[in-house]
């Protein structure tokens, strides 16, 4: 009998490790930094621990295949990605979407990256702290409450500080950071090109005397820009210091409708800041940069001649 009670304990101990929820990894070869160097500023409850899931493959797929999101994070990092194309020097900030609630961290994420640093661009890919407060949309559909700090913001300014603060290391021009994002995360890219004049965290360490200020922004099937009665967002403030930037969505997008990319562009122009748009009749919504027949799916052409007409990337012949 006194042989069975250590064999159990190490069952109940395999057990209680394989219980455990996964966490996301990278890929071999990418290694995750955190973001702060001790615990992240203005911590919120978080209803558990970090999570990932995989979609069910009988369940919806995008593109033909499962999404990989997380959600609970309370410790943020940041996934370097160097270019795999001869480097250009410039660099893009990834921001997932999933409102805010969870981050789809291959649909609109890991295979971003893969698109960028093809184009010779180091991709940095930031998994942000959500749930985020005031966000979740149980509450507060619409983020309209700038009272108090938000993580995700303020993750996203550490973020573009410290791929300024590392710039040499990595190979990028400090002139050429900018930010991407989809649906919430596209929120976020306003949001911080909006925003960074104000720091919304207490100064770290050296990293945080760097500009936050992305210098251009693509903002894909963006939301949370109006609210329900069609009112442009005073959260996001633009001027005509706001950096250039890129929109694109669908008119069919059931999740965030087309006047939220309609009503910043609108904004955008008002205060003289070069700004793109592409409307399309179809393409609904969170289908990132995977295959469809919809005309949509070609948008990454649209983009990559954008960064080359801004002077991200070397002209073209």
């Amino acid at each position: 009998m006194l042989r069975v009670v250590p064999v159990l304990f190490v069952l109940m101990l395999c057990t209680a490790a394989s219980a455990q929820p996964a966490v996301w990894q990278p890929a071999q070869g990418h290694v995750q930094m955190p973001l702060w160097p001790g615990t992240a500023p203005d911590p919120q409850p978080l209803p558990g621990a970090e999570t990932m899931k995989t979609s069910d493959p009988a369940g919806k797929l995008i593109g033909g295949k499962t999404v990989v999101s997380v959600t609970n994070v309370s410790v943020p990092t940041m996934t370097v990605y160097a270019p795999t194309a001869p480097n250009t020097g410039a660099a893009v900030v990834v921001f997932p979407g999933g409102g805010f609630e969870i981050l789809a961290m291959d649909l609109e994420g890991t295979e971003v990256c893969d698109w960028l640093v093809a184009r010779g661009v180091t991709c940095v890919l930031l998994k942000y702290r959500v749930p985020s407060i005031p966000y979740r949309w149980q509450t507060n559909r619409r983020p309209h409450n700038r009272e108090v700090p938000v993580p995700s913001l303020q993750d996203a300014q550490r973020a573009l500080r410290l791929v300024r603060a590392h710039a040499s290391e990595w190979g990028v021009d400090p002139r050429k950071v900018g930010v991407i994002g989809f649906s919430a995360g596209g929120y976020l890219v306003a949001e911080a090109s909006t925003q960074y004049v104000k720091h919304w965290y207490a100064r770290v360490d050296a990293a945080d005397d760097q500009s936050a200020r992305p210098d251009f922004a693509l903002a894909i099937y963006p939301g949370h820009l109006v609210d329900n009665k069609g009112v442009f967002n005073r959260n996001v403030p633009v001027t005509k210091d706001t950096p250039p930037t890129f929109l694109l969505q669908a008119e069919d997008d059931p999740v965030d409708s087309v006047d939220e990319s309609r009503a910043y562009y609108t904004a955008l122009k008002q205060a003289g800041v070069p700004a793109e748009m592409h409307l399309y009749a179809h393409g609904r919504h969170a289908f990132g940069l995977r295959p469809t027949k919809e005309p949509i799916t070609h948008w990454p052409a649209l983009a990559e001649t954008w960064l080359h007409t801004i002077g991200v990337l070397p002209a073209q012949d």
